[in-house]
């Protein structure tokens, strides 16, 4: 009993791990009914050559660590500078992942700044303080880069995936674009007012740990830059196998246009009616996230951080436009093919 009970569990789980993507199957179900009009065999798709994403210990930045004595933050009491830094001296302190940390610095510069508008410019507390707050907003580039591209809740964004979002569900697209359009503002707002007051509030710094959470299930952004690499891919290979048979699908006055014809309905039963939409929503998301996280890369590295060469590579094909570049061509390519033969064949445009 306990062996047939063995049996059915593996079973269950041999049938899960099999189920095939949905979205695969649409693609290779059209692929194949055309080949099957044009009575050839599928041509196989090529496997991904793409950039992956670096290994955490390629990416992270060093940062020198500055400490304030106890004796002299312990005088910061009245300005609610030592508080802060004991929670960051305590054992859970010392164990903040990257998010908390970041999240920690950022307050010790609002912290700082309230001091030194309260303390008395005689204090000698004043000038060591200014020095803290210039050598920590000196490293707030690198603090801000470690949490985003080695911090466990965003790196895990990056990763890309390994199979093609579900048609029928985007999961994570929302909460990322929510979290990327805040880390843009934020890195925008910190780094461009060196030197100066900053604007952000308590609360808008608190805001940091909310969009942590908030992404801590999901891994979209990496199936997405998967996703759009593949489809563009399989339709490359599509319309270079349509290109290739074309002169095989007779039209003209006088003559039998059935293959074309078939041609055509499966163009509108799958591209149209399922593929074409799939391939607009990923174009659309992908636009709304790549601004923000090109403009956090690119300002970040003004900010004389040297970005390995991996991530660069990674950078120019994710976030500077390489992949969108293809992705707009590839389908660009298979429309204009269709085009070409419904005027070859004189049909109208539409279903029929």
């Amino acid at each position: 009993m306990k062996k047939l009970l063995l049996l059915a569990i593996i079973g269950l789980f041999s049938v899960i791990g099999c189920k095939k993507n949905t979205t695969d199957t649409l693609l290779s179900t059209y692929q194949q009914r055309l080949t099957n009009i044009l009575d050839v065999e599928a041509d196989t798709i090529p496997p991904l050559d793409i950039p992956s994403y670096p290994r955490t210990h390629v990416l992270k930045q060093p940062i020198a660590d500055i400490t304030i004595g106890l004796l002299n933050a312990y005088e910061l009491r009245q300005c609610g500078l030592f508080q802060l830094i004991a929670e960051r001296n305590s054992i859970l302190g010392k164990v903040q992942d990257k998010t908390r940390r970041l999240h920690y610095e950022l307050l010790l510069l609002k912290k700082i700044e309230h001091c030194l508008n309260i303390l008395n410019s005689a204090d000698p507390l004043q000038l060591q303080l200014e020095n803290i707050y210039h050598q920590k907003q000196q490293q707030l580039p690198q603090a801000i880069w470690n949490m985003i591209f080695t911090g466990q809740e965003w790196r895990q964004q990056f990763t890309l995936g390994h199979q093609l979002l579900s048609s029928q569900q985007f999961s994570g697209y929302i909460e990322n674009l929510a979290a990327f359009e805040y880390l843009d503002t934020l890195t925008t707002t910190m780094l461009s007012s060196q030197n100066t007051k900053h604007s952000l509030t308590t609360n808008n710094i608190d805001q940091l740990l909310h969009h942590q959470q908030q992404i801590y299930n999901t891994q979209y952004i990496g199936q997405l830059f998967y996703s759009i690499a593949r489809i563009t891919t399989i339709m490359n290979t599509i319309t270079t196998q349509l290109i290739t048979h074309d002169q095989t699908v007779m039209c003209g006055k006088n003559i039998n246009q059935q293959q074309a014809q078939y041609l055509r309905n499966v163009f509108y039963k799958y591209y149209i009616n399922d593929i074409q939409p799939y391939i607009s929503k990923l174009h659309s998301q992908y636009q709304q996230l790549r601004p923000h996280l090109n403009n956090i890369y690119a300002m970040l590295v003004q900010q004389q951080i040297t970005p390995p060469t991996a991530m660069a590579v990674y950078a120019r094909y994710y976030f500077q436009g390489e992949l969108l570049y293809q992705f707009q061509q590839a389908t660009h390519d298979h429309v204009r093919y269709w085009q070409r033969l419904f005027k070859r064949c004189q049909f109208k445009v539409g279903h029929q």
